[in-house]
């Protein structure tokens, strides 16, 4: 199984709790890329927000800036959102990447939780799914063809258009982001694209219906199992004991969610809602490094078997030397319980 890192590029603090500059948290997250590509960790993603709290608004220019101090690590977006952005655009920027990281390059792209991205770009909440659906069809179409010809609503006909640079990759690697959205899970299936699941909440077992839905509706369409991957990404920290792991990631959180929720509506974050998710049925991968590991193999049995995790730790208002030695503890403890190492 393959264990990696999602990144939203927060801004941090530091151990004084002062927050940092930009510019530091921009370097000290292309250090968090470079240790997680030297403890052995497979897969590395940078989010996609337009909000003053992330630096992400820009995931490949942070990828190619990772790509250049990195060996082998995979470079991914977490997620790309698709629909607010011009495919053409989405697969030069992905396939210069490719190029830049021999080899190494991948994306996710989704609908995105957060909406910010809609009236930035001028474009209307009430075409959320239609916008993607359509560019999903034609960023698939580029993959396949580097002679394009497409039509369709939302952007400017193709005629006999090439597209470049091609990536190094034969097929660059595509997979669909999604949260619970039951049509969502049907159409990776029908379309055979690998399929990380968002689940930030609720007991992961629970998930499994949609997640059958999804494989049932890709073998119906004519695609094998093994084309049909899932990955879990998940709110996670790891620390030395789990004391530790729930006391340093329990403050920033709370105040994360509770500032999100003030947006959308939700009650603020209480600890006892905290606690029910570091339970053994939870969704939060929190803990010391066995029980980690543990926890991820039982999600995986619970959901008939994945292909990767990733955990999203930089939403907490944790330091960088408690990521740093996170991301170490996961490569070096986590993984290899996993994997069987």
């Amino acid at each position: 199984m393959e264990i990696g890192i999602d990144s939203f590029a927060a801004v941090l603090k530091n151990n004084q709790g002062e927050t940092i500059s930009s510019e530091q948290s921009i370097r000290e997250l292309l250090e968090r890329i470079q240790k997680a590509d030297e403890v052995g960790l497979d897969v590395f993603g940078i989010g996609e927000h337009h909000r003053k709290e992330f630096l992400d608004s820009a995931p490949t220019m942070i990828l190619a800036a990772a790509a250049a101090r990195t060996k082998r690590i995979k470079l991914t977006s977490a997620v790309t959102v698709l629909s607010a952005i011009d495919p053409v655009r989405v697969f030069q920027n992905f396939a210069t990447l490719d190029l830049i990281s021999q080899g190494r390059a991948e994306m996710v792209v989704g609908r995105g939780s957060f909406t910010d991205a809609f009236p930035l770009f001028g474009l209307k909440l009430e075409d959320y799914d239609e916008l993607f659906t359509e560019k999903l069809g034609l960023l698939l179409k580029i993959r396949e063809n580097e002679v394009v010809n497409w039509k369709g609503k939302f952007r400017p006909a193709l005629y006999n258009q090439a597209i470049y640079p091609r990536p190094l990759q034969e097929k660059l690697p595509i997979w669909i982001g999604v949260g619970g959205t039951p049509q969502s899970f049907v159409r990776a299936g029908m379309l055979g694209l690998p399929l990380m699941v968002a689940i930030i909440g609720g007991e992961t077992h629970r998930f499994r219906p949609l997640i059958d839905l999804y494989r049932n509706a890709g073998l119906k369409a004519g695609h094998s199992l093994n084309q049909l991957q899932v990955g879990l990404h998940s709110l996670g920290y790891v620390a030395e004991t789990t004391e530790e792991a729930h006391e340093e990631f329990y403050p920033g959180y709370a105040e994360m969610f509770t500032n999100i929720g003030k947006e959308r509506g939700w009650p603020p974050v209480r600890r006892e809602h905290f606690d029910s998710q570091t339970t053994k049925l939870g969704a939060f991968l929190i803990g010391n490094p066995e029980e980690v590991a543990e926890k991820i193999l039982r999600h995986s049995e619970a959901l008939g078997g994945i292909t990767r995790v990733t955990f999203q730790m930089d939403n907490a208002g944790l330091t960088h030397e408690k990521l740093m030695k996170a991301i170490e503890l996961i490569g070096t403890k986590v993984s290899p319980i996993v994997n069987g190492k």
